[in-house]
């Protein structure tokens, strides 16, 4: 069984090409995130399965930065609808803070790829114009644009006009690219109108205006020896872009398209990412909440058009254990349901990986550690007691103190630590947060959740307990009581957080101070 990135990889090890040119792009309009990049992700995982099989192979990345801003994107204020449909890389930094516009969103992710294990080479669209690159390829789409037109109209409902040319130049009165339309030229110059009225010429050399869209990728498939190439499903439609690129690649430029990726969207929550609107996660994001190889499991556990969802609330809890079972299977340290079932997981848990350690990490609970941070705040040692206290540690650390990990437990502690903290502060509902009252908070409970709560102090006196053998004690009491678990429950969080609900109670119970719960729960001050 392979995974489907290697098997990519297979296809294209066919190809006799000296070196296999991996691309990614982002249209720099916003915010990237993990939705429209994952070009990038993908890219970078298939350089790397094809070097493994000894081939050639680089990633690249090119920012679409010369197209026309379409949409202000959040949050930047409306006044900045004055800058719609002019190039991205002309645009001013909102805040000051950088060149532009362009430096302004694609700096947050740049300077976290290497945290991702992502190597890759960085192109402007707009330098790449500015400099010259397209100038052939601008040439010969002017002179064949009769053919190029043809193309184009067999995929359009309502014909290009037989002077349409498939360049755009921006507009010298008004700065804009996608009001201009050129409809004649000598040699490098361009003879456009724009619909702010003024009517100009543009010398092709000036960088200052860009092919259409469909030619442009073409041309850069060409530029760059493209073989392979992630993109989102849209430019995978029937008679989309990929499918028109194609043929202008073969017919116009000479040039073979490169093997194709289309992946499906992400959603946020079931709602479609957003920088308009403001949905969107980013991968800096993610980083702040979990290890950057869960993000790489995240995209690479399903086929790429398969749709997938992210929400960072609840179900990111169940996320994070099913990636830590996935990486339990492949240590060995759990068993899968069946052998398809491992080698399934295996596959995906190496394809996830920046480096693969020779041996199991130390996996405390992401969803313990809620609880556990709430009790013990920042102090990794106090929360690892925890940890030990509550059975939630691993055979082989059952026995160790908080003095005896090694540097690297201590570093994987602190780290998920850090998650933690930072997922109760952003992402967890409020019924998730909860504080230890220092007093007895004035709550009323009724004389059977009372005499409840005395009889589990009763046995808190007497034994020590696991959290399982804890619970069915409680559950006992329950029963003798004949009294709703629901109540008893109450009960116990009531009187430590105030709240009506809290965590696994009997978890909960043993992860505080032992005089601690015994006094509250005689309801002593």
């Amino acid at each position: 069984m392979k995974h489907w990135i290697e098997r990519i990889a297979d296809d294209l090890n066919e190809k006799d090409v000296p070196e296999h040119v991996v691309a990614s792009g982002t249209s720099i309009s916003g915010s990237i995130h993990i939705g429209n990049s994952c070009d990038i992700f993908i890219a970078n995982a298939v350089t790397k399965a094809l070097k493994k099989q000894g081939n050639k192979s680089k990633t690249i990345w090119i920012a679409d930065d010369h197209d026309p801003l379409r949409k202000v994107p959040y949050p930047l204020p409306k006044s900045y609808e004055k800058y719609l449909g002019i190039p991205y890389s002309n645009i001013p930094c909102p805040e000051d803070c950088c060149s532009n516009f362009v430096e302004h969103f694609e700096k947050p992710l740049l300077s976290i790829l290497e945290q991702f294990g992502i190597e890759l080479e960085v192109f402007s669209g707009a330098e790449m114009y500015k400099k010259g690159i397209y100038d052939d390829y601008i040439r010969i789409a002017l002179e064949k644009a009769p053919e190029i037109i043809k193309i184009f109209n067999k995929f359009r409902e309502h014909p290009l006009k037989d002077n349409w040319l498939p360049y755009n130049p921006i507009c010298d009165e008004c700065g804009r690219v996608n009001t201009t339309y050129a409809h004649g030229f000598e040699g490098d110059i361009v003879n456009y109108s724009c619909k702010c009225g003024h009517k100009g010429q543009m010398d092709i050399k000036s960088g200052n205006g860009k092919l259409t869209w469909r030619v442009e990728w073409a041309a850069r498939w060409k530029i760059f020896g493209i073989t392979c190439e992630p993109f989102g499903k849209d430019h995978a439609a029937s008679g989309g872009s990929y499918d028109v690129s194609k043929i202008i690649s073969t017919e116009i430029y000479d040039y073979e398209a490169p093997y194709p990726i289309p992946y499906e969207w992400i959603t946020l929550k079931g709602e479609a990412m957003s920088k308009s609107h403001g949905v969107f996660f980013t991968p800096g994001q993610w980083l702040e909440i979990a290890e950057p190889e869960t993000l790489n499991y995240f995209i690479f556990r399903s086929k790429p058009l398969k749709h997938q969802d992210f929400n960072p609330s609840m179900p990111f809890l169940d996320f994070i254990e099913q990636y830590d079972r996935v990486e339990r299977i492949y240590y060995g340290a759990e068993e899968a349901s069946s052998e398809k079932e491992e080698e399934k997981l295996k596959k995906i848990y190496e394809a996830s990986q920046i480096e693969i350690s020779e041996s199991m990490p130390f996996q405390p609970s992401y969803r313990f550690m809620t609880v556990a941070y709430q009790i013990a705040g920042n102090d990794p040692e106090k929360v690892y007691a925890i940890l030990k206290k509550d059975s939630q540690l691993p055979k082989s650390m059952e026995d160790k103190s908080f003095s005896d990990l090694d540097v690297k437990d201590v570093d994987r502690l602190n780290r998920r630590l850090s998650h933690v903290k930072n997922w109760l502060n952003l992402y967890a509902p409020e019924f998730v947060k909860f504080h230890v009252q220092k007093n007895l908070p004035r709550v009323e409970i009724n004389d059977l959740q009372k005499e409840f709560l005395l009889k589990v102090a009763d046995i808190l006196e007497n034994s020590d307990y696991t959290p399982q053998e804890l619970h069915d004690e409680m559950y006992t009491i329950i029963h003798e009581l004949d009294m709703k678990p629901q109540k008893a429950f109450m009960a116990i969080y009531k009187v430590i957080t105030g709240k009506k609900q809290g965590p696994r109670a009997a978890s909960f119970v043993l992860s505080l101070d032992k005089d601690l719960v015994i006094k509250r729960f005689k309801m002593e001050e």
